[in-house]
């Protein structure tokens, strides 16, 4: 049987999102990428802007998220398992 940590599938999920989040905000300033994407993330986070300011909330409200979600998935996961 294999088990699954779930605080580490949640930090590491979270460090991922988070990272991406705040890349995808630079990279939109940059040139315009995924802005599409972002408007709905505008809709989903608040506080969240296509802006640097905006980038670390974005950062932040990335790795809660993910955080959460796969720290629940791998619970549940082993709960299953069990």
């Amino acid at each position: 049987m294999f088990v699954i940590n779930p605080k580490s599938l949640g930090i590491a999920g979270g460090i991922i999102w988070g990272v991406a989040m705040l890349l995808l905000t630079w990279l939109s300033m940059i040139t315009g990428y995924a802005t599409i994407f972002l408007s709905l993330m505008v809709d989903i986070y608040p506080g969240y802007s296509v802006s640097f300011f905006g980038s670390i909330i974005g950062l932040v409200y990335g790795f809660i998220d993910a955080f959460v979600f796969l720290f629940l998935l791998g619970w549940l996961y082993n709960f299953i398992e069990h």
